[in-house]
């Protein structure tokens, strides 16, 4: 039985059905899955980054939206991001919209390189 079709807490734990099998997705890069099914995985590793923003919302509390979710949004709408954006480039911009939205080296910026840090892209 599982509670969810995906978890960005804790990505590979959302099910395990007799059905379906275990929830696949990896919560770190140390479990990437390199595969050129799902257009090269798109879907089965986006637990990684999921996991990633769930750790600095949380850390960083409040209401998602306020500062974890406007720093992925101002992120996703940067112009540095392009087709070939991978994980590392992505979580150093989300890093740099931090300090640049509120503060360098400030608490949001410490809790996403952290939250990066814990998955293992950064």
């Amino acid at each position: 039985m599982g509670t969810a079709l995906r978890s960005m807490k804790n990505p590979g734990t959302a099910y395990d059905d007799p059905v379906l099998g275990k929830d696949p997705q990896p919560a770190t890069m140390s479990k990437y899955v390199n595969t050129t099914s799902d257009n090269g995985g798109v879907h089965i590793n986006s637990g990684i980054p999921n996991r990633a923003f769930c750790l600095a919302a949380l850390a960083i509390g409040g209401h998602a939206w306020e500062k974890a979710g406007r720093i992925w949004y101002e992120t996703l709408n940067d112009s540095h991001i392009k087709p070939t954006t991978n994980f590392k480039s992505f979580a150093r911009l989300t890093v740099s919209n931090a300090d640049r939205l509120f503060g360098a080296n400030g608490a949001e910026s410490q809790a996403v390189s952290k939250a990066w840090h814990e998955v293992g892209v950064l």
